[in-house]
């Protein structure tokens, strides 16, 4: 960590580590599609709606659980060492105090919700706060040696364990209480894994003189992960406080598929990429050409998941959930899209952050807000898709105003953005009119047929269009992979 790579050291550096990062969300996640797709046969909307109730509180106060620091540490050049124990000693003390609110501050969450049930089970998952407290800044200190190999084990053990106790206790009769002992079970499990995979061991020191340059830090960062924290459940609250329980067991499902599939993508960026962009924020022409490609080679990853989950979300719901979640549909289509949309330059937050300027990414974070409070309001009159679309015109002006910042902190321009997004989605239309035309000739035989040669056409449309239209990067996405030799930088 302390000597200084060449840029095209950092370059396979970063695409590994994007790459390992992406392995173990991706494998994290299709694990818990697949818990996801045998609960939804084993519990019922309502029963889903119920939880949910739950875990919007703990995903509330979740964002106070280290206010910061952990990103601190990551940005951090000195003093490294002393400032991963003393943030440890702050995240045990932080994890109790949420616990104790969470316990405390039950009742009025159900009474809330006006679902009395939430009370239990809210104080039961109050105790992830201090479970997580013990194992978090193992995973920083792996992101910041970009050794997201390791951090693989603790992942997909945390999906493994949460989805194999949630499905056993689901098919047992526990009901809404088979999600909680599921969740709670995979906190267990990730932190003792932690624990296993890297060496590193708290001392319980703690030195004060480095708390304020880690607060100069992670205190403007902590605005933008509360307004993160309500931007990610907003629309859970409004769905679940104006529609009811089995409205928000409608949208929770529909969310998650483009929650996995699409909005995976530019979270294990955003872990991966800014402790490479910390690196060089001394060096202004080399963070704007990587900020540039992040968005490059990031499109020609999501535009196919985005235009493919559109298509195909018909099908892929019928087969995953069952037809008794139909109303799904719509709804899952809208989200796409605005996952799509939300995730042009989405990396421009890495970008202010790596130069210390978490105040203009706390500014824009407030701002946000302030349009997307009444847009999901506005939205919820017109039920669940009302506050789909809502979301999606929100992230349309959201992306506008981070570019126009990273504009001027890194001088580009709209033109730069253009030329990188046009490769990829130019390659999504081919996509969406193959994958289309091959599903509708196929209907009849059947719908696992049918979406099968849908997907498979749509994503050979898409490797020969981009191969046409942006054969250098398809030729580094190769390289990266190993499938090509001599193009990796």
């Amino acid at each position: 960590m302390t000597a200084t790579p060449t840029r095209e050291d950092l370059s396979t550096t970063a695409a590994r580590a994007v790459a390992w990062n992406y392995a173990s969300f991706a494998s994290g996640k299709v694990l818990v599609l697949v818990t996801m797709a045998i609960l939804a046969r084993l519990l019922s909307p309502e029963e889903f709606g119920i939880v949910g109730f739950a875990t919007l509180a703990i995903a509330y106060l979740a964002v106070l659980k280290d206010l910061g620091l952990g990103a601190a540490v990551i940005q951090r050049r000195h003093d490294v060492e002393e400032s991963a124990q003393t943030v440890f000693v702050l995240n045990l003390a932080i994890g109790a105090i949420l616990t104790t609110i969470t316990i405390l501050g039950a009742p009025f969450v159900a009474s809330f919700f006006r679902e009395p049930l939430v009370t239990p089970l809210l104080r039961v998952l109050s105790f992830t706060f201090v479970l997580e407290s013990l194992g978090s800044m193992h995973v920083v200190l792996m992101k910041r040696n970009l050794d997201f190999r390791r951090k693989l084990v603790p992942d997909i053990g945390r999906s493994l364990v949460k989805g194999t106790v949630a499905i056993a206790t689901a098919a047992t009769g526990f009901g809404v209480w088979a999600l909680v002992w599921g969740q709670l079970a995979g906190v267990i499990a990730a932190v003792v894994l932690s624990w296993v995979v890297l060496p590193w061991r708290p001392t319980f020191r703690f030195e004060r003189r480095l708390l304020r340059p880690l607060a100069r830090f992670g205190v403007p960062l902590l605005v933008t992960d509360i307004q993160y924290a309500i931007w990610a459940n907003l629309d859970y609250v409004v769905v679940g406080r104006m529609l009811g329980d089995a409205a928000l067991g409608v949208y929770t499902l529909a969310y998650r598929l483009p929650e996995l599939l699409i909005q995976s993508v530019w979270r294990v960026l955003a872990q991966a990429i800014f402790p490479v962009f910390s690196r060089l924020q001394d060096d202004i022409e080399a963070l704007r050409r990587g900020f540039l490609a992040t968005i490059r080679y990031t499109q020609i990853a999501i535009v196919p998941l985005g235009v493919g989950l559109f298509v195909t979300a018909e099908p892929a719901v019928s087969l995953l959930f069952g037809d008794q979640w139909a109303d799904v549909v719509p709804v899952l289509q809208v989200m796409a899209l605005f996952s799509l949309i939300a995730s042009i330059g989405v990396n421009a937050g890495d970008v202010y952050k790596a130069l210390g300027r978490t105040d203009v990414l706390a500014k824009l974070a407030i701002a946000e807000l302030f349009v997307l409070i009444p847009a999901l309001t506005y939205g919820a009159r017109f039920g669940v898709i009302g506050v789909a679309w809502a979301h999606a015109a929100v992230a349309v002006v959201d992306s506008t105003v981070r570019l126009l910042v990273a504009r001027v902190m890194v001088g580009i321009s709209f033109r730069d953005v253009g030329r990188q997004l046009a490769p990829s989605f130019g390659a999504g239309v081919v996509l969406a009119a193959a994958a289309a035309s091959s599903m509708r000739i196929t209907a009849d035989l059947g719908t696992l047929t049918s979406l099968v040669i849908g997907v498979v056409s749509g994503a050979a449309a898409y490797s020969l269009a981009l191969w046409h239209l942006d054969r250098p990067a398809m030729r580094r996405v190769l390289g990266w992979t190993g499938l090509a030799r001599g193009a990796r930088t």
